[in-house]
């Protein structure tokens, strides 16, 4: 079958830069699935994206499908004609369904006894023919929230498109796409380029625009900007802070990158580092430089979509932007410090958190209480932490925050400071937002973890308890994310807190009637479930977290260790054979009356070996499992029950459970269910049964 080298090419204005590398992957995701699904077979594939091009090469693309051979099949062959020897209505059906005589039609043997069938030979999809609609469908299912017209069109796309480049080896016309004819004609870089560029074949296509200063290559784009920007650095001995975010972001701002290094005063150093790279990053996109201490440089390093004949120009040109931004900050650090954190506590009351629950400084005095409980519960200085609590988000009415939003937490923190905080309440200030996403850093002290806990607590109980709970993709107030950060931070921290307790601490700081009843166990049933995602990213079978969660247990870091202790017992040669035991005895006790009553083993109705057996192996394991258990050692504990698989096996194969005598069959009962709670003191490991 012959291939041929397929190119594609949308030619747009400017593409949204941080949304560039992931319309690029979705293209090229597009045109694959596309290929795919004519069962069209290629070989490697390649994408590009720049900020004025979505392009995707896929090499040794069949002209042609494979012909398909297809059995069609019908009603069944004694069904096919009446006693008149007649077709049957069935049988001139299929065969009007597929466009033949009934005479057409052919026995077929199937497992399933001998059918009326059609055998035909399905020529295989030819590429040039659907090439137009693959393209058409893959820039349908782009992920872009709003698109636009432009001129007198009516098409819609992210960004005006100027020219479509559609490569099936040489041939390259393919139909209208979006309004416009395909072609082999792309355009190069838009200042250092002129005119069309005539694509001989696609596999001219990356050098071409090489040619023309384009490196059309998304990720090899990037790696030019990341090298430059390293050596930049070095010129300076610092080091470049590289930002993944921001260097996506770059590289979807130019299309032939040049690095250029600038400088800012040295007094604008005297501002909190985070507002000056906050300009920097977010406003120009600048990538900023520490010394081997990690200290801020007075130097900066941006990206030029052009090589200047002047570049000194260039960088003086982007000195002149940043210096007014970094002035900004500069004035509001200094203005704000002229008012304590504790002087802007009254400005909190005109500032809403949600409308049912009050404002902000009805939060941080609800917040301040629960803190308080949690220091003494972390064995954290309780006043310090009823402190930090109270002045948490004072920052949020001063200058600063209102201009750089990302410096809230940052800036009461610097402020704290000046104001002659303790140094313990300062660092709790800019930590109770650690973590701010998923691998994020800890808060540090036991001050910052009681705060950053209550804060979440507070808001958690406080969205639930007014009926506003996350549904689908909507989370305005990102409850999932406070979930998981409290998780976290009990678990990572080694906090032996119970979390209904913690709950119930939060419910209790609200007006009567506020919170809705029921409150505390919904949020804690939905805290516990994002314990789901968490062992799902660590490879931990969804089995393993619910024969946990069948405990309905509420200390996050008692539920880890379970977890990691089943999942480790699951692996035991021995776990299936005692899952699906427990699996049995869970049914055999939940078919038995509500007021069946249970009792003590009694050694002298042990009638048969294999239940005297079990028993003395249960009753010989018994006190060190729960020895174990109590110490919260519950790998050792299930382990060290393992070798109950052959007993369990042996009771179950010579004994009957539900004898005729009803002293025997209560004792036997008795036996089972002390086996069965035995192992629920870890977790319900029934769950790991494998259904049949």
């Amino acid at each position: 079958m012959s291939t041929e080298t397929l190119l594609i090419e949308l030619g747009t204005e400017e593409l949204p830069p941080k949304a560039l590398k992931s319309l690029g992957l979705a293209f090229r995701d597009g045109i694959v699935a596309g290929l795919a699904q004519r069962e069209l077979k290629h070989g490697d594939v390649q994408w590009f994206a720049s900020p004025r091009r979505l392009a995707v090469q896929i090499a040794e693309v069949q002209v042609r499908a494979a012909d398909k051979d297809l059995e069609l099949l019908g009603p069944p062959a004694d069904r096919a004609k009446d006693a008149d020897d007649n077709w049957t209505p069935a049988a001139a059906g299929f065969a009007r369904k597929q466009g033949v005589e009934p005479e057409a039609l052919v026995e077929i043997d199937t497992p399933k006894g001998v059918r009326l069938g059609l055998r035909k030979t399905e020529a295989g999809a030819a590429t040039s023919d659907c090439l137009n609609d693959i393209i058409t469908d893959s820039i349908a299912g782009l992920p872009i929230p709003k698109r636009m017209r432009w001129g007198a069109s009516r098409v819609e796309f992210v960004r005006p498109v100027h020219w479509i480049v559609a490569m099936l080896g040489q041939k390259s016309d393919h139909g209208e796409i979006l309004g416009l004819s395909t072609g082999n004609t792309t355009r190069g870089h838009r200042f250092h380029s002129s005119g069309e560029i005539v694509l001989a074949r696609p596999e001219d296509y990356v050098d071409a625009l090489k040619s023309a200063k384009v490196v059309a290559n998304f990720a090899e784009r990037q790696e030019m900007i990341r090298e430059q920007v390293e050596v930049e650095a070095s010129a300076l001995n610092a080091t470049a802070v590289i930002d993944n975010d921001l260097l996506d972001e770059v590289t979807g701002l130019v299309e032939w990158p040049v690095a250029l290094t600038g400088s800012f005063e040295e007094r604008f150093l005297d501002v909190p580092a985070e507002a000056l790279v906050s300009s920097m990053k977010e406003h120009q996109k600048y990538f900023h430089l520490v010394d081997d201490e990690g200290k801020l440089k007075p130097n900066f390093i941006t990206l030029s979509n052009i090589e200047s004949t002047d570049p000194v120009q260039v960088i003086a040109g982007n000195e002149r932007v940043i210096r007014p931004r970094l002035a900004d900050a500069a004035f509001f650090f200094e203005t704000d410090k002229k008012s304590t954190l504790e002087s802007r506590i009254e400005k909190l009351e005109s500032v809403v958190f949600q409308n049912k629950l009050g404002t902000v400084a009805d939060k941080s005095r609800r917040v301040q209480a629960l803190a308080g409980w949690l220091a003494d519960q972390l064995g954290a200085p309780k006043a310090l932490a009823e402190r930090a609590a109270l002045l948490s988000k004072t920052d949020l009415v001063t200058d600063m925050v209102l201009e750089f939003s990302d410096m809230q937490g940052i800036a009461g923190s610097y402020y704290a400071v000046h104001d002659g905080e303790d140094k313990d309440v300062a660092s709790a200030l800019a930590q109770q937002y650690w973590p701010k996403f998923a691998g994020d850093r800890l808060p540090e002290t036991a001050t910052s973890c009681a705060l950053g806990l209550a804060d979440r607590l507070d808001t958690l109980v406080g969205i639930f308890g007014i009926g506003q709970p996350p549904t689908g993709s909507k989370d305005p107030f990102a409850l999932r994310r406070a979930s998981l950060a409290v998780l976290r931070i009990i678990v990572e921290k080694n906090l032996d807190l119970d979390l209904r307790e913690c709950l119930a601490h939060a419910a209790a700081q609200y007006p009567e009637g506020v919170i809705a009843d029921g409150t505390t166990e919904q949020v804690l049933d939905y805290m516990i479930e994002r314990f789901r995602a968490w062992y799902e990213e660590e490879n931990i079978p969804v089995e393993v977290f619910r024969a946990v969660s069948a405990r309905k247990l509420s200390k996050p870091l008692d539920i880890q260790r379970r977890v990691h202790a089943v999942h480790s017992f699951s692996q035991l040669p021995e776990a299936a054979a005692l899952a699906a035991a427990n699996k049995r005895v869970s049914n055999i006790l939940g078919k038995l009356d509500d007021h069946h009553q249970f009792g003590d083993v009694s050694a002298n109705l042990l009638a048969e070996p294999e239940e005297i057996s079990l028993s003395e192996k249960l009753s010989e394991l018994e006190g060190t499992a729960r020895d174990l258990i109590a110490e919260d050692n519950y790998s050792e504990a299930l382990a060290s029950l393992a070798v109950l698989r052959e007993p369990v096996d042996a009771f179950f194969d010579g004994v009957m459970v539900n004898a005729e005598d009803e002293e025997l069959r209560n004792n036997r009962l008795n036996l089972l269910k002390a086996l069965r709670d035995l192992f629920l003191e870890v977790a319900d490991i029934s769950q790991l049964a494998v259904a049949k």
